[in-house]
C-alpha cells in the first residue's frame, strides 16, 4: 500500500476532472458531421447520442461515459491500496479523497472545461465512478442500476429511471453503512450519495416538469 501525499491526491483528483470533462459524446457525433448540442434535447449524453444518431452509438457513447468514470478510481484505489478493502478498515480521510476523485469525474462530465464548463447529465459516468469503488459502494451503485432497469422498462422513461436511480444509491448507502460499520466513520458515503442524488435532481429539474406535465419524451419517441 502507497501512502499518497496530499500532492498526489490533488493531482488524481484534476486527472479524474479532465477525464471527466473529455465529451464523448461530442467526440462521436462529430464523427458523423453532427453537432450533438444543436440535436434533439442538445444534451452531450448517451440518451440524446441514441436518439440522433442511432443505438449502436448510444451504446458506445455510454460505455465510454462509464470508463471515464471507472478508470480515474480504479487507478487511484490500486494505487493506494484501497481497492478491495472492507469498509471498516479504509479510513475515513482516505474514503473522502478517494470518493473525491469520483466525484470529480462526474462534474469533469457535468461541466466540462472543454465545453465552457457545460456538460451532460452524469449518470454514466456516476455509475463507472462509483462501481469501481470496491467494495465500498459497488452494490448500493448495482442495486440503483437495477431499479434504474426495472423502471426503465415499466415506464419507458430514462429520466424517470434516472431520478428512480439516484433515490435508491443514496438510500441503500444509508443500509450498507449501518451494516458495516458506523455513520461517524464512514460519513463521506453518505454525503457523496446524497449529493450526487441532488445533483442527479437538479440536472433533470426540466424532465421532473414534464413528467409532471405527462410530457416527458419515452424510448422511441421524438424528444420534446
Amino acid at each position: 500500500m502507497v501512502i499518497m501525499t496530499s500532492v498526489d491526491w490533488v493531482i488524481s483528483i484534476a486527472c479524474a476532472y479532465l477525464a471527466g470533462g473529455i465529451p464523448f459524446g461530442v467526440l462521436i457525433a462529430k464523427t458523423k458531421g453532427v453537432d450533438i448540442q444543436e440535436h434533439g434535447s442538445k444534451n452531450i449524453g448517451a440518451t440524446n447520442v441514441g436518439r440522433v444518431l442511432g443505438k449502436k452509438l448510444g451504446i458506445l457513447c455510454f460505455l465510454l461515459d462509464v470508463l471515464k468514470g471507472a478508470l480515474p478510481v480504479l487507478v487511484v484505489g490500486l494505487y493506494a491500496g484501497l481497492f478491495g478493502q472492507a469498509m471498516e478498515h479504509v479510513g475515513t480521510n482516505e474514503m473522502l479523497l478517494w470518493i473525491c476523485v469520483a466525484l470529480a469525474s462526474l462534474l469533469g462530465h457535468m461541466y466540462s472545461p472543454f465545453l465552457k464548463f457545460g456538460g451532460g447529465k452524469g449518470v454514466a459516468t456516476t455509475f463507472g465512478g462509483m462501481v469501481a469503488m470496491w467494495p465500498l459502494l459497488t452494490v448500493p451503485v448495482l442495486i440503483a442500476f437495477l431499479a434504474w432497469l426495472i423502471t426503465l422498462k415499466a415506464t419507458k422513461m430514462i429520466s424517470l429511471a434516472s431520478l428512480i436511480a439516484a433515490v435508491v444509491l443514496f438510500t441503500d448507502s444509508i443500509a450498507s453503512v449501518m451494516l458495516n460499520t458506523t455513520v461517524e466513520h464512514a460519513w463521506p458515503l453518505l454525503a457523496v450519495t446524497g449529493l450526487i442524488a441532488a445533483m442527479v435532481f437538479w440536472k433533470h429539474r426540466t424532465n421532473i416538469g414534464r413528467i409532471a406535465r405527462g410530457e416527458e419524451p419515452k424510448i422511441g419517441s421524438a424528444t420534446k
